[in-house]
């Protein structure tokens, strides 16, 4: 174990302080939280008190792995040496820190035909042309010859052999791409909206998702070591970056360690981060560990940010004390600042946050479990300063710009619809030509969508010819139902899914379309539905006004009465709903909302407002649907 000079263990107990000690990383010496950190300006709520250090800490598989790996090294570096086409448990565990994770083809029967899947990191989905053409070359030469574009604004390639990894990765990393921390125990890809507006605001909320995805990123070496022969192939951090990483004024690094922030233990889990501006709620910002909101004075400058704490998606069936759950406000800070609270949250989590049960180990149990006060507190202590008052905010609205729009520079982009995020065939072929003709670079947005930038209005004619002619058509042209939908890419390779999503999506929207015609609703009526294949939520669907959630094969949870905002959970409709049944279940809902409505009503807005008729506490209360047919 490695702890942080002046900070509290990594586990729920007793605070352990490294000692100065040149002996072995396991010396520490005991002392309880208020001996550790001592700031007299801050105004605090105690931290949990904790059982003796005496008592054994109880710590999952993965979190021996973690500590045992030499900062993401053993034996993942001996694992790809092997002929195996797979690698061992451990390995599989470390290899998500790199970015990739192990899969096999579950439609084969017979043996295991194992692959890997690699996931990209690019801030506020910004991808240079470069980058974009060559990942879309290794998909053909070394994948599946598709691209999977993701709800973080970041590529999935999925179908590389092990033995191709390395050649693959480090093709990646020499035209300035990443999969570093892409997958596993730390900060993921940093979400911001990518459209690019010729904004200050815009543009100061896609610069704070660069600098935070710096100052989280690992720092120990090993990526490079194993993909690059220990070549670091990458842009000097920012100096504001740099300073704040090295900061240990109140305790949030381990001093002397080469990963400063996570130590040999990382983070207890994932950890997710949005930054927005407000109204634009692109990002669905209240599902992240950290949602960041810029706030800019009377003249159009950032001065700070609102931010949120405790978001997160991820539950386990029939486990109610697993749970989705929206962030809270913590409060604002001014942006001079904004490095320093990240860091003094993300420490916060990894010292306090469960290590002996990975289903409650996200930010979002401990903030449940804490308050949002005492939370505050302890994120003060490793901030050294008092959080201001949360600032008031307009309301959210769901952003997608699809179609034409002027950049504010002369210049438009033009927002491509991808249908789940897959890019293949004559469509990535054509995706390719407009984007390597015309020398374009590329975003990918929080909604599996793709923003084609910096087009001249010369060329706008000649590109939406050629999407239209590779089946990429403009949004008029989609099903409005398709359009807000989405899903994960669930089966075949995905181990974790129990059902359809990305592929069984498409015909139940069909489907759900020939529901509201019959009942009599317009072509222009829609609804935001989101597609999982478990119920780990990578798609957000219990965000959606109407969400499937996988719990069985053919077979799901139906969550209803999301926002069209995405500023609400919806709530569990029914369980082990059969996919031959969603036509008797579904219809009469749609007719209810059809009479029932108010003008200009949502569907998740009227679910949740006749609530007393559909839910009880999961149980589907069909009689007093049909009372309205």
């Amino acid at each position: 174990m490695e702890m942080s000079a002046g900070a509290a263990s990594f586990s729920v107990f007793d605070g352990l302080k490294a000692t100065k000690s040149p002996c072995a990383i396991t010396n520490f010496e005991c002392r309880r939280q208020s001996q550790l950190i001592s700031l007299p300006c801050v105004k605090a709520v105690s931290a949990p008190l904790k059982p003796p250090t005496a008592v054994p800490v109880k710590r999952s598989k993965v979190e021996i792995i973690k500590e045992q790996s030499n900062y993401l090294r053993f034996p993942l570096n001996e694992e790809l040496e092997t002929e195996a086409p797979n690698i061992n448990e451990a390995a599989v565990q470390l290899i998500k820190f790199h970015g990739s994770y192990q899969q096999y083809n579950r439609d084969e029967r017979g043996g295991k035909s194992y692959s890997f899947m690699l996931r990209t990191k690019q801030p506020s989905g910004k991808v240079p042309n470069k980058l974009y053409l060559v990942m879309d070359q290794l998909a053909d030469q070394f994948g599946i010859g598709t691209l999977r574009l993701t709800t973080r604004q970041t590529f999935q390639l999925h179908g590389v052999l092990k033995h191709n990894l390395k050649t693959v990765l480090s093709t990646i990393i020499k035209n300035m791409g990443s999969t570093l921390g892409a997958c596993g125990d730390l900060n993921r890809n940093v979400l911001a909206p990518p459209f690019p507006f010729a904004r200050k605001d815009y543009i100061f909320a896609q610069e704070t998702a660069d600098k935070i995805a710096a100052l989280l990123a690992p720092q120990a070496g090993s990526y490079y070591d194993l993909w690059v022969d220990g070549e670091k192939i990458m842009s000097a951090d920012p100096p504001d970056v740099v300073e704040a990483l090295k900061d240990n004024s109140h305790g949030t690094n381990f001093e002397g360690s080469p990963e400063p922030i996570y130590g040999t233990q990382f983070l207890p889990r994932k950890f997710k981060v949005a930054v927005t501006v407000p109204t634009d709620n692109s990002v669905d910002i209240l599902t992240n560990d950290i949602g960041l909101v810029v706030i800019c004075d009377d003249e159009g400058n950032p001065k700070g940010f609102d931010i949120y704490v405790g978001g997160g998606m991820g539950r386990t069936h029939r486990m109610e004390h697993t749970f989705p759950k929206l962030a809270e406000p913590l409060g604002y800070v001014p942006k001079e600042d904004i490095l320093y609270v990240i860091k003094a949250i993300v420490a916060t989590q990894r010292d306090y946050g469960r290590r002996d049960d990975r289903r409650m180990a996200r930010m979002k149990y401990l903030v449940h479990e804490w308050g949002i006060d005492k939370f505050r507190t302890v994120v003060e202590q490793y901030y050294g300063k008092q959080i201001e008052p949360f600032q008031e905010l307009p309301p959210w609205e769901f952003k997608s710009y699809l179609g034409w729009h002027e950049q504010g520079n002369g210049e438009h982009f033009y927002g491509v619809h991808v249908e789940n995020g897959r890019l293949k065939d004559t469509s990535k072929k054509v995706l390719r030509e407009i984007i390597e003709k015309f020398n374009l670079s590329i975003r990918l947005t929080p909604n599996q969508n793709l923003i084609l930038c910096d087009v001249r209005s010369s060329w706008m004619q000649e590109i939406s010819r050629s999407l239209r002619q590779g089946g990429l058509l403009h949004p008029r042209w989609v099903d409005s139902l398709n359009i807000t939908s989405m899903a994960c890419p669930a089966l075949p390779l995905c181990p974790l899914a129990v059902t359809e999503a990305e592929r069984g999506a498409p015909d139940i929207l069909r489907r759900i379309r020939k529901m509201f015609d019959k009942v009599g609703l317009r072509t222009s009526d829609s609804l935001v539905i989101r597609f999982t294949g478990c119920p780990n939520g990578c798609a957000r669907p219990y965000m959606a006004e109407l969400g499937f959630v996988g719990d069985g094969p053919n077979s799901y949870q139906i969550w209803l009465g999301g926002a069209p905002n995405q500023s609400r959970l919806a709530q569990t409709f029914m369980e082990k709903v059969k996919l031959q049944d969603f036509e008797m279940i579904l219809t009469p809902l749609f007719r209810a909302w059809k009479l029932r409505r108010m003008a200009g009503e949502p569907f998740g807005d009227f679910a949740i407002r006749v609530r007393t008729f559909w839910i009880n506490r999961g149980k589907f209360c069909f009689d007093s649907l049909v009372l309205w047919k």
